[in-house]
């Protein structure tokens, strides 16, 4: 396989954030097809530690990802092949955008094509995505396609799962992300359970937020509805970088999606959403 030209750093890090960080998890679904919405790109920071994973995962068979991951026979050849074919230096044509590359629900609800460049180099600097091969990723961080989930059992050099692998690291990062903030030490925390188990809550040092959202059919009782959750995870990032949220409280104003704040069900670390359609 030809190797293109090394990736030249076109945003560089930002020496500070906004005041609050925002963090969602990745997608098992992936476009790397689209047109792009921006040029602009950035090396993951964290990619020695990511190729010591993939030295561990190309080592296994098709059959070992089937297994591992819960997988088809045709996903697990093609992320076999995917694991042979990784290789580093990234650049734009192995590569692509994190925040263009993942194309699930909560990138639905993001609508990262609809950004300006100025959205973009703002959430570069506020918004993270948690992910089970790169640790953290910033959203122009140039990605090769993968599946790994966070949750997969895979044994390493520092214990049996990718949680023992990575929660030094993602917490190490997100901490010094936070703390580069002139504002509150806020992490607003639109990840899924499964992601955000990678993150020590104590040894990240900042106040944790976590939005939920409810949804009531036809007058019933409100609950979470998978799929309509995970779309207004993206929707409240958008809403927060495109309106450059800074504040607690301005979190409260998000309405997109039909979702109002509902204070009769919400504490001050769980802000609650409802609908009803």
């Amino acid at each position: 396989m030809a190797i293109a030209a090394p990736l030249r750093t076109l945003v560089p890090p930002s020496p500070k954030l906004g005041s609050v960080l925002i963090v969602v998890s990745p997608a098992k679904s992936l476009d790397f097809e689209s047109p792009l919405a921006t040029k602009k790109a950035t090396e993951p920071r964290m990619l020695d530690e990511s190729a010591r994973l993939v030295d561990v995962m190309a080592t296994k068979t098709p059959g070992d990802l089937q297994e591992l991951m819960h997988i088809s026979p045709a996903l697990a050849e093609l992320n076999f092949d995917r694991f042979q074919d990784w290789q580093t230096p990234f650049t734009t044509e192995t590569a692509r955008q994190a925040i263009l590359a993942f194309s699930g629900d909560v990138y639905l609800g993001l609508e990262a094509n609809t950004f300006s460049e100025r959205d973009f180099t703002h959430a570069q600097k506020v918004f993270r995505i948690l992910s089970g091969l790169y640790g953290v990723l910033r959203p122009l961080d140039l990605m090769m396609p993968y599946r790994l989930e966070m949750g997969s059992k895979v044994q390493n050099e520092r214990g049996k799962d990718l949680y023992s692998f990575w929660k030094d690291d993602v917490t190490k990062s997100l901490a010094a992300d936070i703390d580069a903030s002139p504002g509150p030490d806020v992490l607003i925390n639109l990840a899924s359970n499964e992601y955000f188990g990678a993150v020590d809550r104590q040894g990240l040092g900042a106040r944790i937020i976590s939005p939920v959202f409810l949804d009531s059919k036809a007058g019933g009782p409100h609950k979470i509805v998978s799929f309509f959750a995970k779309k207004a995870r993206g929707s409240m990032s958008q809403f927060l970088i495109k309106n450059r949220i800074a504040s607690i409280k301005g979190i409260t104003e998000f309405d997109d999606m039909g979702y109002a704040f509902d204070a009769s069900q919400s504490t001050s670390d769980r802000p609650v959403f409802t609908r009803s359609y």
